[in-house]
């Protein structure tokens, strides 16, 4: 199912979203105290002084700590609160990992926006209405239950299910026979693994497409051919940030990358992460992304960081869709340096599950020291296929490749089937 507007040229598409980015930037600075004052001080007094989309990388990139700051217990959604309290009828929270959640508050409008977004994204990787989706995300307080309303609106018969009760899955799989699943590539893995020592064959359900978002790892080549092996379906990702959107993104089945799904609801642009600096659209180009609410009303977010770094394809698609695509490849928060050099966990796994047969694919990273700047080598440990005994020329082989594919000098220890812990939702690839 292909919308209109996922076929729209790009070059329509900037024009439409200039416009709307323009009427975001005067909401902004009639609405928004906090970017008012922000751009103010950035040398911005008013909307007309800040331009349009061509010269959004002047405009200064919002941190998500500065937001979190300006909130009070009076003012729980910080001062860039635009919408009055009678407008909000929706409020998701994260899941406040420093001890206290940030608030997200929703309009009608901005509700609306965020379902149809994420029903294109989903809608990318070939569903139809009718047929049968399981899912298995316990959304509660999260953004991610928005993404859940798009099944409705694409038309599917929808099936949830939760996490944590792997039994109760698969015999909704059993019984229910659905075509679709969606997990987080972790869940998707570990559902392989539990259902092979159950003596249980996935690959003869009748699930023949399975949905992964939630973490990095859907779109790496090795981990995604070991889900679609493990399941006998085809595997596409989908990936929102909490703060901006839910599936903002989602691959179609020429798997190739997620197309821009909230395409007129959100600009995007890929900077370099050590500089702030706008990077060239084109394609293999690499950096962090940045988005730009363009028609939001509750609480819009102008060039947010979203800390996720991603590599971009220009290229055409055979699907007809014209937004440009990306793939993530691992989180700030995850990211060490090595002498200097950028090393994401998700991107070792790859290396790594390239080995299979003789390795499990499930990898951990053990800093020796704290924070970001490690001293080699990285310490990695590697969990051997069941039954498999290593050895040394094993472990020389993977560290060979990850230096020569990754140039980081690693320390592996090949570690027995079964010792490092599985995930029934987002695995943990550093533990420190």
């Amino acid at each position: 199912m292909l919308a209109d507007v996922e076929r729209l040229p790009w070059g329509e598409q900037f024009a439409l979203d200039d416009a709307s980015y323009r009427d975001q930037l005067a909401y902004l600075f009639d609405r928004s105290t906090f970017y008012r004052q922000k751009l103010a001080a950035a040398g911005f007094a008013s909307a007309r002084a800040a331009g349009g989309l061509g010269e959004i990388a002047q405009l200064p990139l919002t941190e998500k700590g500065e937001i979190k700051a300006t909130s009070t217990p009076d003012n729980p959604f910080g001062t860039h609160l635009c919408a009055a309290r009678s407008e909000i009828v929706r409020i998701y929270s994260t899941s406040g990992t420093t001890g206290v959640p940030s608030y997200i508050p929703l309009t009608a409008g901005d509700l609306d926006n965020w379902v149809t977004g994420s029903m294109r994204s989903y809608g990318a990787c070939g569903v139809a209405p009718g047929q049968r989706i399981v899912s298995t995300y316990n959304a509660g307080p999260f953004v991610a239950g928005a993404a859940l309303a798009a099944f409705d609106r694409i038309g599917l018969c929808h099936i949830p299910v939760g996490t944590g009760n792997t039994e109760r899955l698969l015999l909704a799989i059993s019984r229910l026979r659905p075509e679709t699943a969606v997990l987080t590539p972790s869940y998707a893995a570990y559902l392989i693994e539990w259902a092979t020592e159950r003596d249980i064959s996935l690959r003869e359900s009748t699930v023949r497409r399975v949905l992964v978002a939630g973490e990095p790892g859907g779109g790496e080549p090795s981990f995604r051919a070991r889900l679609e092996h493990g399941w006998g379906a085809k595997v596409t990702e989908a990936m929102g940030i909490g703060d901006v959107g839910p599936s903002l993104w989602g691959e179609c089945e020429h798997q190739h990358g997620m197309h821009l799904g909230a395409r007129g609801f959100v600009h995007f642009e890929v900077i370099d992460p050590d500089t702030g600096s706008a990077l060239e659209l084109e394609d293999g180009a690499t950096g962090e992304l940045v988005l730009t609410h363009l028609k939001h009303r509750a609480a819009p977010l102008l060039r947010f960081r979203t800390r996720d770094h991603v590599v971009l394809r220009t290229e055409p698609c055979g699907c007809g869709r014209t937004s440009p695509r990306l793939r993530c490849v691992g989180r700030t928060d995850d990211m060490l340096i090595v002498r200097g050099v950028n090393v994401f966990p998700s991107a070792i796994r790859e290396v790594v599950s390239a080995f299979a047969p003789e390795v499990s694919g499930h990898v951990v990273v053990r800093p020796r020291a704290a924070g970001v700047k490690q001293d080699p080598p990285l310490p990695v440990a590697v969990e051997l296929a069941p039954g498999g005994t290593g050895g040394a020329a094993l472990a020389d082989l993977i560290r060979d490749r990850l230096r020569s594919t990754l140039v980081v000098q690693t320390a592996v220890d090949l570690v027995p089937w079964g010792s490092l812990q599985r995930s029934e939702y987002k695995s943990k690839l550093v533990e420190r």
